[in-house]
């Protein structure tokens, strides 16, 4: 289940309901997908092949084809990442900058765990949405954020996407982040 740290304050904030209230009162949708759906031998398997791959989204296809249905998605994919990822610390470097989109960036957490960095309200500030299996999150267009993996620096994320291009980042230099 997601957590939640205030990044100016500290705080943690747990529990599917106060997760998702919280999410809900910044604009950022958070769900939940079955994880029992999902076969032990692609769980925790950070080399999928295309056919793995292509599993994962024929088990998830009603959860992925309702969220197209009603936020407008028109394809997506699976990604996972590992220390085996060729050039695993120069994606990071990249992924690890503020940025926005033209279009909201949604992830749905399959394996391993993730961490969305994102701009809160002026009063709230940056926060932490620290993200495990069946975690799905979608984080508004133009919203300054980032996404990293945790320290164990594994995941498995279906990805939506509004444009065939996917998105574009555009980069953010806040000196509010800290």
């Amino acid at each position: 289940m997601a957590e939640i740290v205030i990044r100016n304050t500290n705080e943690r904030i747990t529990g599917e309901d106060n997760v998702r209230a919280f999410l809900n009162s910044q604009e950022v949708v958070y769900e939940h997908w079955n994880m029992e759906k999902l076969p032990a031998d692609l769980r925790e398997n950070f080399q999928l092949t295309d056919e793995d791959k292509n599993r994962i989204l024929s088990i998830y296809d009603e959860e992925i084809k309702d969220l197209a249905a009603r936020r407008g998605y028109k394809i997506w994919d699976v990604i996972t990442l590992s220390e085996s990822t060729p050039n695993l610390e120069e994606l990071l470097k990249k992924f690890e900058e503020i940025h926005t989109h033209s279009e909201d960036e949604i992830r749905a957490i399959v394996g391993g765990k993730g961490i969305f960095i994102i701009k809160g309200s002026d009063e709230v500030g940056y926060f932490n949405v620290e993200l495990e299996p069946g975690d799905v999150i979608s984080v508004p267009e133009n919203t300054p954020h980032f996404f990293t993996l945790m320290d164990n620096k594994k995941i498995i994320a279906v990805r939506l996407f509004i444009e065939k291009d996917g998105w574009v980042a555009t980069p953010v230099a806040d000196p509010q982040f800290k």
